[in-house]
């Protein structure tokens, strides 16, 4: 345990020890996120405005300075218009250095906190490009020039992000994709190679699915030590306290129904991908029923179509559903008879698992992770 201790708290230090704040201090602050295109820059463009406009209450404006890639000023804005964000009408016939200075002007004029830059995106590192991000950033002087890097690249976003440093001298770094390093490597290596911090993390597709970047979490992650806070702040953000609470008053009576089991599934793909949230539990990874495990997201969809399909006295007194109510259920959710009985089987172990779970708590007795699977 203190070698591990060791280790962790080395691996947190070349990480930058703490988590990295923005520079929001302009009038309107603003930030140029740079990369590669295919890293998945101007979505999260779209999900640092979203996290700026709830977590820090900031009035964000969208610019699309990307005039080189095919609709990528019409994916902002469309991207914009679902979160309820302003975005720059800019047009692919000016340059990318007047839509800056326009939307500048604008965004001093209407008041706005923070300007969001994508810039162009190339699919290789060019003189030309570089050129104009130096042209950019002298004219703008941005508080932050974050470099967008796929953590799935493995050395190529190490490389990328040292040849950016250099032309540019980036102030930090937003990693997409950390959800397939589940280990989180390519946040050690970049961070030691460009001595710039991480600021964010990209943790799936959902435009809420950007995170702070905590070294010390990462750490806990690349030993297979879970991350155990980032799981409870996921938890928070989308379980409602007064629902849960009803819910644990549920449990308590045994009363869990089809319907609450279908709240919980909804709960939890909120939260993001499920081998995600398993890679955050302290020692689950080591658990052989966990070992090589592979999860397809689209059996929940299946299990909620299944439900959905039920009618609200089926999904209280699921005891009622016989044959016939089975095949009407398989025919109106697009599924087969075989995949209901595999359900209600599931649901019913889930019930007396809960059951056993009460019981155990009511005794006083410990509750081990380890019961789900006896």
């Amino acid at each position: 345990q203190q070698v591990i201790k060791i280790v962790r708290d080395e691996l947190t230090a070349l990480m930058g020890g703490t988590g990295a704040e923005l520079n929001l201090k302009g009038m309107p602050s603003i930030i140029m996120l740079v990369g590669l295109q295919g890293s998945g820059k101007t979505t999260t463009c779209a999900k640092l405005a979203k996290f700026l406009k709830e977590k820090e209450r900031k009035r964000c404006y969208l610019v699309p300075a990307d005039t080189y890639r095919p609709a990528a000023i019409d994916q902002l804005q469309k991207l914009g218009q679902q979160l309820g964000i302003e975005v720059f009408p800019a047009q692919n016939s000016q340059t990318p250095m007047e839509i800056c200075v326009n939307a500048l002007t604008e965004a001093r004029q209407r008041g706005y906190d923070v300007i969001i830059i994508d810039t162009a995106g190339r699919l290789h590192i060019d003189e030309k490009m570089m050129n104009e991000l130096k042209q950019l950033k002298h004219r703008l002087m941005p508080q932050e020039i974050l470099l967008v890097a796929d953590a799935m690249t493995g050395q190529d976003a190490v490389n990328i992000a040292k040849t950016f440093n250099q032309a540019l001298g980036i102030t930090g770094i937003i990693l997409t994709k950390m959800e397939g390093d589940a280990r989180g490597g390519a946040a050690l290596s970049i961070k030691a190679v460009t001595q710039k911090p991480i600021k964010f993390v990209g943790v799936g597709e959902k435009l809420n699915a950007l995170e702070v970047f905590y070294p010390d979490r990462v750490a806990s992650r690349i030993l297979g030590m879970g991350d155990i806070l980032s799981l409870i702040e996921k938890a928070e953000e989308t379980i409602d306290a007064q629902k849960a609470k009803e819910l644990e008053q549920k449990l308590r009576k045994s009363e869990f129904t089809l319907e609450d089991f279908r709240d919980q599934l909804r709960r939890i793909r909120k939260m993001g991908s499920l081998e995600q949230i398993l890679s955050m539990i302290p020692g689950l990874s080591q658990m052989k029923q966990f070992k090589n495990l592979h999860i397809d997201e689209r059996e929940l969809v299946r299990i909620e179509a299944i439900i959905n399909s039920m009618t609200k006295e089926e999904r209280l007194r699921p005891e009622i559903i016989n044959g016939k109510r089975r095949r009407r259920i398989a025919y109106g959710s697009g599924t087969t008879v075989q995949e209901i009985n595999r359900l209600l089987k599931n649901y019913n172990q889930t019930k007396k698992i809960i059951k056993s779970f009460t019981k155990k708590g009511k005794k006083g007795k410990r509750m081990n992770l380890a019961d789900f699977f006896h």
